[in-house]
């Protein structure tokens, strides 16, 4: 009784403006991509906003501070680029799920996070990265510059207008995401109630729950996870666990979270949401940094985001995917556009803290490799995997087989050690002499200057 007591009062005293404006402050990823798998129908929009909102609301009780909802994006690349069916998207988020939630109820995800060499995750960010830009062409490339009274609305001006304005707004605090939404949702609103050029569906109200049970062949199973899903799993472990435990204590000290607990709750929300059809989706340090920096300071932000996508799937549910259809492709594609050279960009932090000339061309060679063999084959795993043997393979140059097999032995050995601890701690990466480890405090460590950051 004392402990709802207390979350009750803590909830009224920071129910602000403030945490409100924070609560949009992911929305410039979770927006693009959330629309883009609706319209394809490589999501069911009805489950996703139900499970998305529960999921938020949870978190923001069970964390106490803002702990983002956001969409899986290395899987949403690789199924929106090589058109997945919605089958085949929840196999990668069940497969994905399934291991992350292994690794943090056997804690072994404090072993992933210190073995993975960090110019394999900062490739997969690339190349996801590419992905989304790419995708974002493909949105746009059947506009015109002329406008006529069809395309109004969806035009080449307008991805030029759109362009301009985000970039401009950059560096500031205002949400252009959210404006960019609700500019293309009010052109949606005027081609389908104020003309007569469509005959798609009109949002109705009503009572809509999740409806559909997904039941992937194993062929489906298979083709899924090992596209889309292999690699989201160690982008997943490195910003949605490591680096957001790290990013939680040093925003809010008094709030730690584990990565056991933060692991854990990633593969609760896929294994129950994925068999509804709902979007596979992560917690995250970027959607954390960032509805810190519209002003989320407490839980309450997530809640009240959680309930509006409640709301929202209860009374329109998937009615919804035809006004979704009208929104204008120039204002999606350079939202899409941003969101992937948001990921995309964080690779630029690939040699923080090495000095080493001849470790930075290594790092970057790597990351280049992953990017490509993932750019190439459309694929995360493939990426993953060949960036991982050609780290292995590098690192055998460098150091030598001997030396290499040194420092693989004595890894091996301090493995029940990285097992027990629920804290990164300094060590030696097991086949790149750049660990994880090395790089990751960085990123908590640099959020203190949010307000000067670039954010959509």
């Amino acid at each position: 009784m004392l402990n709802l007591q207390r979350r009750y009062h803590r909830f009224a005293q920071h129910l602000t403006l403030q945490e409100l404006s924070g609560s949009l402050g992911d929305l410039g990823t979770l927006l693009p991509i959330m629309i883009s798998l609706a319209v394809s129908h490589q999501i069911d929009l009805t489950s996703t906003l139900w499970f998305t909102g529960i999921w938020n609301i949870a978190s923001g009780l069970f964390f106490e501070v803002p702990v983002c909802v956001q969409p899986m994006k290395a899987i949403a690349a690789v199924v929106l680029s090589s058109k997945m069916s919605l089958q085949e998207n929840m196999s990668a988020g069940l497969g994905t799920a399934a291991v992350i939630f292994f690794l943090g109820a056997t804690r072994t995800i404090h072993i992933v996070s210190n073995y993975t060499p960090v110019a394999v995750i900062r490739g997969l960010q690339l190349g996801t990265g590419i992905q989304l830009i790419k995708k974002a062409f493909d949105l746009v490339s059947n506009l015109q510059w002329t406008i006529t009274s069809v395309n109004w609305s969806d035009n080449y001006p307008w991805v030029l207008l759109s362009t301009v304005f985000v970039f401009a707004c950059y560096r500031t605090k205002i949400p252009s995401a959210l404006i960019l939404f609700l500019i293309g949702l009010l052109f949606a609103l005027v081609r389908m109630f104020g003309t007569k050029d469509t005959m798609l569906p009109h949002p109705v109200a009503g009572g809509y729950y999740p409806s559909i049970i997904v039941h992937p062949t194993p062929e489906e199973f298979r083709s899924g996870f090992l596209s889309a899903g292999l690699g989201q799993i160690p982008l997943t472990c490195l910003n949605s666990v490591v680096a957001l435990s790290l990013l939680i204590d040093d925003l809010f000290p008094e709030k730690h979270s584990n990565t056991a607990s933060i692991s854990m709750s990633v593969g609760l929300m896929n294994l129950i949401a994925c068999w509804f059809g709902a979007m596979p989706v992560c917690h995250g340090a970027g959607g954390l940094a960032g509805q810190y920096r519209f002003g989320a300071r407490s839980g309450v932000s997530v809640i009240f985001l959680g309930l509006c996508k409640l709301l929202l799937g209860i009374i329109f549910g998937s009615s919804l995917v035809g006004l979704l259809g009208l929104f204008p492709k120039s204002l999606l594609g350079v939202m899409l556009f941003v969101s992937g050279v948001e990921l995309a960009h964080s690779a630029s932090s690939i040699n923080d803290n090495v000095q080493d000339e001849v470790l930075k061309r290594e790092n970057w060679t790597i990351m280049l490799v992953s990017m490509g063999a993932l750019v190439a084959f459309s694929n995360d795993g493939i990426g993953f995997l060949t960036g991982l043997v050609v780290a292995i393979l590098l690192s055998l140059e460098r150091l030598g087989i001997r030396t290499w097999w040194s420092h693989f032995c004595q890894a091996f050995r301090q493995l029940p050690s990285k097992w027990r601890n629920h804290h990164l701690s300094e060590t030696t990466a097991l086949i790149s002499h750049n660990p994880v480890i090395e790089e990751t405090p960085n990123i908590a460590s640099n959020v203190k200057s949010l307000s000067s950051s670039p954010a959509t």
